[in-house]
């Protein structure tokens, strides 16, 4: 099973996905913003701050792509929200992982500091728990979308349980004529 098949279409679940989409997206278009306003040079390690993280232009420009596709992502919306979310908090998780080894060494080109490190841990789990809220559980609710779609056996004797038991016919109405059936109404 691939996981965009089960992903349900149109759920209650989806404004969580673009809300999450678009907040993180404006956090990182201001921190962006900020190192713009700042006019650092592209590469600079020297170690200027903004909002107490080091940054430097590229690490501006690189905030500022994630932000505008966070943003696309709030504005499409549903599914695609939701696995933009997990993929981008994702990266942002092992961004976190691949400074902190190169924290004060010449690899260190966007000047992460450990104030940036834990900023993208932090942001990378808020990110990712944006596009996972309501997918991934273990005691998802037998409504949840998700939930149905990996039980499909399972719901579906529960939706059956819930509408009752069918009508029995009783033999008498059997036993009724064809047209009297029709002309009373009678199936």
């Amino acid at each position: 099973m691939k996981l965009r098949d089960e992903l349900p279409l149109d759920h209650h679940l989806a404004t969580v996905y673009r809300y999450g989409a678009g907040f993180c997206g404006l956090v990182l278009l201001a921190f962006a913003g900020l190192g713009f306003a700042d006019a650092l040079s592209p590469f600079d390690t020297a170690g200027d701050t903004i909002a107490g993280m080091t940054t430097n232009v590229a690490l501006s420009i690189i905030s500022t792509v994630v932000g505008l596709a966070l943003l696309l992502g709030a504005l499409i919306g549903g599914n695609f929200a939701s696995t933009l979310n997990c993929v981008v908090g994702a990266l942002f998780v092992l961004s976190g992982f691949a400074h902190l080894f190169v924290l004060d060494r010449p690899a260190n080109f966007l000047d992460f500091g450990m104030t940036n490190v834990i900023f993208s841990f932090v942001m990378g789990l808020v990110i990712a728990t944006f596009g996972m809220y309501g997918r991934v559980s273990s005691k998802l609710s037998h409504d949840n979308p998700y939930w149905v779609a990996r039980h499909p056996e399972q719901a579906a004797k529960e939706r059956d349980a819930s509408a009752g038991p069918e009508p029995v016919e009783s033999p008498y109405v059997r036993a009724l004529p064809e047209a009297k059936r029709r002309r009373d109404g009678m199936r």
